[in-house]
């Protein structure tokens, strides 16, 4: 098995950096970015707020996540940990997030489908970076050097702000999809499809044919 390239990537990459990122590469970024998810995305496409930050310039990289954060007593902010959070809950308001503010990159957990990034990652020339695996918040911290500014705090609350965050080797991060629109994960699951069969062969028909057992092993039920 081929070890996955890492690189380095910043949060305002070029396209040619981005033309050379390949699914499965493992990325770590550097510079600034932000959170926005549903409240950030309801304000300034549905209220028409003006975005408090200079995009894409200052960053091209939008995180879905919730930040563990505290309020010091100097009111400046202790940031340990990120989570990352199921980005296709956002899908209906990013074609015109990324169209507005040039974003690149989308940072999230359990990435889209390839029908998604065709449509919409595409022609804004963007990729999808999806955290590896859970429970990877305090990794994710550990890249944390600043929380440069939050916005919205008190319209939105904590964890709906939009943190602006200076990172430095935040990751690792997987590349899930490429400026083709191809999904890693649709890939993969392709290939494990395909021996389906044989890790089935000589088991048993289900008993209780309780909900979700199948004869038809490409056709399991996942709870």
């Amino acid at each position: 098995m081929t070890k996955p390239r890492e690189i380095h990537l910043s949060t305002t990459p070029t396209p040619e950096a981005l033309a050379e990122l390949r699914l499965g590469d493992i990325v770590y970024l550097d510079g600034l970015l932000y959170t926005a998810r549903e409240g950030v995305y309801m304000r300034a496409l549905e209220q028409k707020a003006n975005i408090p930050l200079e995009l894409p310039s200052q960053s091209a990289a939008n995180f879905h996540c919730s930040p563990a954060a505290a309020i010091r007593p100097d009111g400046s902010f202790n940031m340990g940990a990120v989570t990352a959070t199921a980005s296709f809950r956002f899908a209906k308001w990013l074609p015109e997030w990324m169209a507005k503010t040039g974003a690149k990159l989308i940072i999230g957990k359990g990435g889209m489908s390839s029908k998604d990034y065709k449509s919409y990652f595409v022609p804004n020339g963007a990729i999808y970076l999806s955290t590896v695996g859970y429970g990877t918040g305090a990794l994710l911290g550990r890249g944390i050097e600043k929380v440069e500014a939050v916005h919205w705090q008190d319209e939105l609350g904590l964890a709906q702000a939009m943190w602006v965050i200076r990172c430095n080797k935040m990751g690792p991060f997987i590349v899930a999809s490429d400026l083709d629109g191809n999904c890693l994960f649709e890939r993969e699951n392709a290939k494990i499809a395909k021996n389906l069969e044989r890790v089935y062969e000589g088991t048993r028909p289900a008993t209780l044919k309780r909900y979700g057992e199948t004869d038809d092993r490409s056709d399991e039920v996942i709870g």
